[in-house]
């Protein structure tokens, strides 16, 4: 599989969905109340989706996200 070489905002936005992602995870695998994820947490992963052109583009998001930090196994 090619590597993918991201730009900095590319990077920066895969970078904020990752804190974005364990974020959530720490936030369900708490006890008592409902998850809560930091308004700023979601906030800093959308401006880096915006900076880097990828709001709205799942598909190339997701495509990068997957060459920079491939899932275990694949």
């Amino acid at each position: 599989m090619p590597t993918a070489v991201l730009t900095d905002r590319e990077r920066t936005a895969v970078q904020a969905y990752l804190r974005l992602l364990h974020t959530v995870r720490a936030a369900f695998d708490r006890e008592g109340g409902p998850p809560l994820v930091p308004p700023a947490v979601l906030a800093e992963a959308e401006q880096a989706l915006e900076r880097a052109g990828l709001t709205g583009n799942e598909e190339e998001f997701f495509r990068l996200l997957e060459q920079w930090c491939p899932e275990p196994g694949s």
